[in-house]
């Protein structure tokens, strides 16, 4: 059975103007086939969808032919309802939406369908001929046919499948800015292990993307807490609270909710939990946070006091796994640094500001709208649980080869990874190449370098500079050339195709020229 005949006489028709689709099939490769020219005038965009029950093309995911008659070029899509946001969405991770393609070719944006996903683009005077392109219609449609509409959890909820690029594809409506690879290497690390650090310039959009992502994903407000840290904070009552010695019945929850989103996310284990702690190092973290440290590690409980249960409060208490923790940090004279005990159990982002994003910035600003973003992923939750709780990894020999030669010269300065880091660096390669099978070797690798082995590096010039020189040609395809690159003191990384790992080798220059300019360096204030 082809389709051609069928797309041939429909570009033919949209040419013409004729608004006329009652000849068409209503039915190909068990789909329901729906064609459509416009309603009174022509449409700048006709379209052909192929949809199964509960889908419509006003609310659903379908594939679907979209004529952009303009720039004379057919699109065969991941389409995307745009009447109601569709209760479904498209299980893959590293698909491009028509409105980023459009922007990659210097195309005007498109007036409609922005948001559904390109599986193939055709010239629309070049078309490829009959078996190629009911190939790719026929592909399309099983895939779509073996995705399951009716799936519903206990409570009779809508599970669906975790997708990165259905958040990528929602942050624009909230009017944030962020690059792609920075939203993945976010998520990524929340998966990784559930304690990550976002460093950096201040304003850069730290708390930002972590609320972005709680919106999203969490179905209630119950599900998470954002607390300034106090630079008062000298142990964790702030967290936890205390006993009260002159009641013996009674327990003092603290005013941040910390307390009581802890014991709900225990009560509520099928649901994601965040705790957000902003500014967390406006005091010194081991003075309020070493018991979550140390948990982090035994899997064992916080012992809150001794005794029988007090208050609904339990005498010891455990972090139950679908916690997360996620800490925001500005480096300035009013905050403190991190030891390396902190940094060795995170995931630690550093934000910066391209350039080219602050230009994207000032032609997209509007004001920030989170309300865009609320339960828009809560269906996917239950699958990011369950990909937060897989341990694999990834390992190689090059992987392992690239490894051995980074911890070599760490050890040098005393900065070398354990067993703990070493996991955790396979884990998050392996939780990247999931969420975007598109990613190549040396950008996992980067981002492996750049968050686990990197934070732990500081020190005086004497101590840093030849090692940050012999890290730095590692970066290199031809590490012979770091003297000439070290020698400028302003880079462009992205168009130097020698830098294998750019955002490495841009740290560790900017290390660099901090040990020389101030007698030191280290990763939170380079």
């Amino acid at each position: 059975m082809s389709f051609y005949n069928q797309l041939k006489q429909f570009l033919d028709e949209a040419d013409s103007g004729n608004l006329k689709t009652k000849h068409y099939i209503n039915e190909y490769q068990r789909t329901k086939v729906r064609v459509s020219f416009g309603m009174t005038v022509p449409a700048h965009i006709p379209w052909i969808s192929f949809l199964r029950d509960p889908n419509t093309t006003s609310n659903g995911i379908y594939p679907v032919y979209l004529y952009f008659k303009q720039e004379e070029i057919l699109i065969l899509a991941y389409g995307v309802s745009e009447t109601k946001d569709p209760n479904y969405i498209w299980p893959m991770n590293n698909l491009q939406t028509i409105k980023n393609y459009f922007e990659e070719n210097g195309l005007e944006k498109p007036k409609r369908y922005g948001n559904s996903f390109v599986y193939n683009v055709y010239d629309r005077n070049n078309l490829p001929n009959r078996n190629s392109l009911d190939k790719d219609l026929d592909d399309l449609i099983n895939f779509y046919k073996t995705m399951d509409f009716q799936s519903e959890s206990i409570d009779g909820t809508k599970v669906e499948v975790f997708s990165i690029t259905s958040f990528i594809q929602c942050l624009p409506t909230s009017n944030l800015i962020y690059s792609n690879l920075l939203v993945k290497r976010f998520i990524a690390s929340l998966l990784t292990k559930p304690f990550v650090i976002l460093t950096g310039l201040a304003g850069s959009g730290k708390t930002k993307l972590a609320q972005a992502f709680v919106h999203w994903i969490c179905q209630d407000e119950s599900q998470y807490r954002i607390v300034p840290v106090g630079a008062d904070w000298t142990n964790r009552e702030p967290l936890l609270g205390y006993p009260n010695a002159l009641n013996t019945e009674e327990y003092i929850r603290p005013d941040t909710g910390v307390l009581d989103l802890i014991l709900s996310a225990q009560k509520h284990p099928q649901l994601p939990y965040f705790l957000i702690l902003d500014e967390m190092n406006l005091s010194h973290v081991e003075r309020y946070f070493a018991d979550f440290l140390s948990v982090m590690e035994s899997n064992d409980g916080i012992l809150l006091y001794s005794g029988n249960d007090i208050d609904g409060v339990p005498s010891k208490l455990s972090l139950p796994k679908n916690l997360f923790i996620i800490g925001t940090v500005n480096i300035d004279e009013t905050t403190n640094m991190f030891s390396p005990k902190v940094l060795d159990r995170a995931n630690t982002i550093e934000f910066r500001v391209s350039e080219e994003e602050m230009k994207s910035f000032f032609e997209k600003t509007g004001q920030i709208n989170m309300e865009a973003l609320k339960t828009k992923g809560a269906m996917m939750a239950s699958s990011f649980l369950e990909m937060a709780g897989t341990k694999e990894i990834s390992l190689d020999e090059e992987i392992k080869s690239e490894l051995l030669k980074f911890f070599a010269e760490l050890k040098k300065v005393g900065a070398e990874f354990g067993y703990r880091t070493a996991t955790e660096i396979l884990q998050l390669i392996h939780h990247l190449s999931q969420l975007d099978t598109a990613l190549e070797k040396p950008t996992l690798m980067d981002v492996a370098i750049m968050q686990k082995l990197l934070p732990k590096l500081h020190g005086s010039q004497r101590k840093l500079r030849g090692s940050l020189e012999r890290l730095g040609g590692f970066c290199l395809e031809d590490s012979t050339s770091v003297r000439e690159l070290f020698d400028k003191k302003s880079i462009t990384v992205a168009q130097d195709p020698n830098i294998r790992y750019p955002l490495s080798f841009e740290k560790i220059h900017r290390m660099y020229y901090s040990c020389l300019e101030n007698g030191f360096a280290s990763f939170a204030e380079a």
